[in-house]
């Protein structure tokens, strides 16, 4: 018995360096910890920007007329849809090619499909330096089908659905995947210092560029300018506009927060709650500014105009969300609502028709709040600047080209008569508000 007792205690003493050589092997928490926690940020700020797919569309159904409702619900449903699939077919691998650039610097590969790891991975089969690969192609999808939505709104109520969404499969699986890279895939301005923390000019102005190329091809609504006057368009739901609104406020803090690509530490997680505040403190002013300001300019508050001045002070705030004090940010955020009150206008008086007022909210306050980094020290003005007119450049140019290509191929514009009788019935043959339909 003695010696069956002795035989097994030296089994064990045997063994015992196998073990502690198996245990040095597996990844410890120091290692395991950030990825898990990383790979967390990204699905759960992922889901909050998915969010603002329901805010673009319930914004825009608020500020469309009601037989153009349905329109707008089925092009936010549809522009998302196809956003998610070109996406993986060509842009993350396009837009992130790490060593398989095609073009160092500027161009990735096309036809890179992405795939994600095999089903139950192990800790020692993974990648522990970052996320997991879904996670990160999750998170990264929402902000591509942003884009898109920016041009959804403005050129609502008189462009066709088909060609709309053409342009959208272009936008999304080569256009913003190629000028994406060059920033936040290690390309050419990466390297020359530009900055955008989670997209002010990356996502925000690049949208705003390709629906103001748009516009100017589209042309406005029909009797939207007449006799050197504009004529007020009511939207058909203000109180869907400001759930809208909220929504997209509510989907910013993982937007924004998403965008510091990290939880594994306390400095991480202290700086996703810096980023949460300081984009919330932008919105307030924003649309505090825009309130004030219209009281001021038009004698009475203009709700449309307070909606679009969170939306633009949140879009401000976006190149660099942490840095800046809680004072700063109310800084940036509020010059952002000026910039809205003002920018509206001047673009009626140009007959430039953005039917949600995009432009201002993307493209103007996206400049802004680009230029606003290099104020706290992450970036020189002139890197910003180099940017602005990088993704301005190519994006309204490739964008002018495809809108002119598509109107003189299968046109983009709707009749006169279906514009007047509305999209819905016109192109979807049903209605949002069948009850209130004339007749």
């Amino acid at each position: 018995m003695k010696l069956n007792k002795l035989l097994l205690v030296g089994a064990a003493l045997t063994a015992m360096p196998t073990l502690a050589l198996a245990q040095d092997a597996a990844p410890g928490f120091d290692e395991i910890g950030p990825y898990i926690m990383t790979t967390l940020l990204f699905l759960m700020a992922g889901f909050l920007v998915f969010w603002m797919a329901a805010g673009f569309a319930m914004l825009e159904a608020g500020l469309v007329r009601s037989k153009n409702v349905a329109m707008q619900l089925t092009k936010n449903v549809a522009l998302f849809s196809l956003a998610a699939i070109m996406y993986w077919l060509i842009g993350f691998n396009l837009m992130y090619p790490g060593d398989s650039w095609s073009i160092a610097g500027w161009l990735g590969p096309f036809f890179s499909v992405t795939s994600l790891e095999p089903v139950g991975l192990g800790a020692a089969d993974a990648a522990l330096d970052y996320a997991s690969v879904g996670s990160d192609f999750f998170f990264q999808l929402m902000f591509v089908a942003a884009t898109a939505s920016i041009v959804s709104g403005t050129l609502a109520e008189r462009i066709k659905l088909w060609p709309f969404l053409i342009f959208v499969a272009i936008l999304t699986g080569v256009m913003y995947p190629i000028s994406g890279s060059w920033q936040w895939g290690g390309g050419w301005l990466s390297e020359v210092g530009f900055s955008d923390f989670a997209g002010s000019t990356i996502v925000h102005s690049v949208g705003g560029w390709a629906a103001l190329a748009g516009a100017i091809v589209l042309g406005p609504r029909l009797g939207k300018y007449k006799d050197g006057k504009t004529v007020p368009m009511p939207g058909s739901n203000l109180a869907l506009a400001t759930l809208g609104t909220f929504i997209l406020w509510l989907g910013w803090f993982g937007f924004n927060g998403g965008s510091q690509l990290a939880m594994g530490t306390v400095g991480d997680i202290t700086d996703v709650s810096r980023i949460f505040a300081n984009t919330n403190m932008a919105a307030a002013s924003g649309a505090l500014v825009a309130l004030v300001l219209t009281q001021v300019m038009y004698k009475k508050p203009d709700l449309t105009m307070v909606l679009n001045g969170a939306l633009a002070g949140l879009v401000s705030i976006t190149a660099e969300p942490l840095a800046p004090s809680l004072f700063g940010s109310l800084l940036i955020g509020g010059v952002g609502g000026v910039i809205v009150v003002f920018t509206v206008p001047l673009l009626d008086k140009l007959k430039i028709d953005d039917v949600v007022g995009a432009i201002p909210v993307h493209l103007c306050a996206g400049i802004w709040g680009t230029i606003a980094v290099a104020f706290s020290g992450s970036a020189t003005l002139g890197a910003q600047i180099t940017g602005i007119v990088a993704y301005g450049a190519f994006t309204f140019v490739v964008s002018l080209v495809l809108w002119f290509v598509l109107k003189t191929t299968v046109g983009i514009r709707v009749s006169e008569e279906d514009e007047i009788n509305g999209l819905d019935m016109s192109e979807l043959g049903m209605e949002a508000y069948p009850e209130f339909s004339k007749g």
